[in-house]
């Protein structure tokens, strides 16, 4: 199974979008459009995964810059997810002893 970047897609751009333009190239499996924790809005961003890696190197070479939804989208492989330090929030202002 490979694992696809879908970056710049419009706001309105739908998983059935995505599901039919890689669909084009072979089998999808899964089509996470990722949306932001406090809105549920959109971030602009798609992860496709396809059954065959084969098919996913042709629907990168095909799709990338592609226009979906009046944009030029940017498709690659998806890189692992790394590990990033976690930010400290809040607290700040004036420490007390």
């Amino acid at each position: 199974m490979a694992s696809i970047y879908v970056g710049n897609l419009a706001e309105a751009t739908t998983e059935n979008d995505l599901l039919e333009a890689f669909g084009r190239h072979g089998t999808v499996t899964k089509v996470s459009i990722i949306k932001d924790r406090e809105t549920g809005r959109p971030r602009g961003f798609a992860f496709v995964d396809m059954a065959d890696n084969q098919a996913a190197a042709t629907a990168i070479k095909e799709l990338n810059l592609a226009e979906i939804g009046g944009r030029s989208i940017t498709v690659n492989e998806a890189r692992p997810k790394t590990d990033r330090p976690r930010r400290g929030g809040g607290g700040g202002g004036r420490q007390r002893w």
